[in-house]
């Protein structure tokens, strides 16, 4: 059975994202692998030594929350945690990796949409998984308010 891997982060791009993601699993006859990357960043290096990497119960709370909206949609929820480095792992690598150790069929993620002067100095994550994916990736921007 195919596998469209659907990266979420809980924003209201994300949650828009979903609707999608649903919809294209349901017509490609595919099962959803939602993933969230926690972000270990806020853990200082020495303490990653004495404690488990593992996910905050904030984000297994999120991740329960990321459901698509069709019951006849299989799915796999994962919170994804890099493993500690010196180095910072981009939140675009886990996805890729993810997506390849899985094989999927395609990653949807939604976007926030900015450009010039925030795109450059915030990134996108979109756009690097774009880059770096051996795979389709469809981007989702949320509807403007």
């Amino acid at each position: 059975m195919k596998q469209i891997l659907f990266a979420t982060d809980y924003s209201e791009p994300s949650r828009h994202a979903l609707h999608f993601a649903t919809s294209l699993a349901r017509d490609c006859h595919a099962s959803l692998l939602i993933v969230h990357v926690a972000d270990l960043e806020c853990y200082p290096v020495g303490e990653l030594v004495d404690r488990d990497p593992g996910p905050s119960e904030i984000e297994l709370r999120q991740i329960e929350t990321a459901v698509p909206d069709d019951p006849e949609v299989s799915f796999e929820q994962r919170v994804v945690c890099p493993v500690p480095t010196s180095e910072n792992v981009r939140l675009a690598e886990e996805i890729v990796r993810v997506a390849e150790q899985e094989d999927v069929y395609a990653i949807v993620i939604g976007t926030h949409g900015r450009t010039g002067l925030m795109r450059l100095l915030l990134g996108s994550v979109a756009e690097s998984v774009m880059r770096k994916a051996a795979c389709p990736v469809i981007t989702v921007r949320a509807p403007d308010r």
